[in-house]
């Protein structure tokens, strides 16, 4: 009779336990030990290696071949715009960081302008061959985005502009659901006896925006309540002037609505503040919605919104942006990742 330890090491190791270890399908590990083509040499290596360490029963005639010292590693972009307005975005770029080093991959940042001119050029860390993939974080000036879409390698764009469709990106996309989750919340106030309501938030910025605000108006026309077009702001805001434009639309009302969506929760926290300047009370006065779980700001603490798991995204993004270097002839793809609404104080009297 074997002991618990020896019968545990006569277990055959399976292609699915070297796949799991590396966070990878078992379609790869097999394409590998089966002789197919897809799967990058860098990629290919550390399956291999892997399976050396696990103790993988290698077919007598499967050529196992040192791995070359001098093998370039693995260098992918992260290009974003203004990544210290919000912790938002440093989480996000976190959590890809965390996940490149535990595969042994480079994060190559690059930092690029909100604006740029006709002479613009893409940063040599994109276009000299260096990067085997890019991610694209918080871009939404359309040339900018065509230009990334452009560089010969795979990318992977959290958001776009709404002027640039999916299909012009020439990579992945991922958004967040937004449409269903302000849906949610609008038609709940609606249902608390709520009558009118306005939406602020540029829904020419970014896609997200957009179907935000497309949410808010279904809401509304599902529950037979027209749309005031005075109560609402969606053209362009100043990125460094949103409180000063929020301030003056407010003043431009005859009435306050019922209840303001904001496309997210900076935009909901500046009107909680200029509510509470104007003397009216949230929500017996004014219900605020809003949208991200930004947990910078105090106020936030208070408002109902659609919490996007930032760790989540940016493991998400890692994980598509590796896909698409591994099958750069696959469909290209736009991916949807859930929301949870949270009703707060800011709606709930």
């Amino acid at each position: 009779m074997c002991t618990e330890r020896i019968c545990y090491r006569m277990k055959k190791v399976t292609l699915q336990e070297v796949a799991t270890s590396l966070g990878i399908s078992r379609t790869t590990v097999w394409k590998v030990f089966s002789g197919h083509e897809g799967v990058s040499d860098s990629l290919k290596s550390r399956i291999i290696a892997k399976a050396q360490e696990l103790g993988y029963e290698f077919p007598e005639d499967f050529p196992l071949d040192p791995l070359p010292e001098d093998e370039p590693p693995v260098n992918i972009a992260v290009a974003v715009c203004r990544p210290e307005t919000s912790l938002f975005w440093m989480n996000i770029i976190h959590q890809i960081a965390k996940e490149f080093s535990s595969r042994n991959i480079n994060l190559v940042y690059v930092y690029l302008p909100t604006s740029i001119d006709e002479s613009y050029i893409l940063p040599p860390a994109l276009t000299g061959g260096t990067v085997h993939g890019m991610i694209v974080l918080n871009v939404y000036n359309p040339r900018l985005l065509h230009l990334l879409a452009d560089a010969r390698i795979p990318k992977v764009f959290l958001d776009t502009a709404d002027s640039v469709p999916p299909e012009e990106l020439n990579g992945d996309m991922i958004l967040m659901e937004n449409k269903n989750s302000v849906y949610k919340i609008t038609s709940h106030m609606i249902e608390q006896g709520r009558k009118s309501f306005g939406f602020i938030g540029d829904v020419s910025y970014a896609k997200s925006n957009h179907q935000r605000y497309d949410g808010f108006l279904k809401a509304l026309d599902d529950h037979g309540i027209p749309l005031d077009p005075s109560m609402t702001l969606t053209t362009p805001i100043g990125i460094d002037t949103y409180r000063e434009e929020i301030e003056s639309f407010l003043e431009s009302l005859s009435k306050m609505p019922d209840a303001f969506v904001c496309a997210n929760d900076h935009v909901g926290c500046i009107l909680l503040q200029l509510l509470e300047k104007r003397g009216l009370r949230v929500p017996q006065d004014v219900a605020v919605s809003g949208f991200d779980k930004n947990i910078e700001n105090p106020l936030s603490e208070s408002l109902t919104t659609a919490e996007v798991p930032t760790m989540g995204l940016g493991l998400r993004l890692a994980t598509q942006i590796l896909f698409r270097i591994q099958h750069p002839d696959e469909p290209f793809e736009v991916i949807y990742l859930a929301t949870k609404v949270l009703f707060c104080s800011s709606t709930e009297s």
